[in-house]
């Protein structure tokens, strides 16, 4: 696996004893990028150990919501509304206009507790929105996508 720095890989190395630790084998490790996923409900939840600063990274976990949705008007309106209310995290749209929910934690500064409240919250949310997104606006959930 490669870093692009020394703080990349040591977050990474602490954050991969903390997933194995709460998620068990459920959770996978990437063998090529700094990544860790697991199911959770209907969604998947990718952990991403991302550099960020020389001496520091951050870490990023996202789970693709729905792929495929039509990205109407008000499907955009529905999300920015959401993310008013959302206490970690928020919605977004890739290049490919797949729906996703991320949160992002400083690397350095975080503990097993708050590494546990990320995941859970981008898992849950995920897995609470896809049926609503994906009956108004279509498109996949990731349940839909591993069968």
């Amino acid at each position: 696996m490669k870093f692009e720095s020394q703080s990349q890989k040591q977050v990474f190395e602490k954050v991969q004893v903390w997933i194995k630790e709460l998620f068990g084998e459920m959770a996978g490790t990437h063998s090529e990028i700094p990544s860790f996923g697991l199911p959770l409900g209907s969604a998947f939840v990718q952990v991403n150990v991302l550099p960020w600063t020389d001496d520091d990274a951050v870490i990023t976990t996202r789970s693709y919501v729905v792929q495929g949705a039509d990205p109407t008007p008000e499907l955009m309106l529905f999300l920015l509304q959401q993310n008013d209310s959302m206490r970690f995290g928020a919605f977004g749209m890739d290049s490919d206009k797949d729906v996703f929910f991320e949160h992002t934690i400083v690397g350095s500064t975080c503990d097993k507790d708050e590494l546990k409240a990320s995941v859970l919250a981008v898992g849950f949310t995920a897995d609470q929105y896809d049926d609503k997104i994906r009956d108004r606006w279509g498109g996949m959930r990731a349940v839909d996508l591993r069968k």
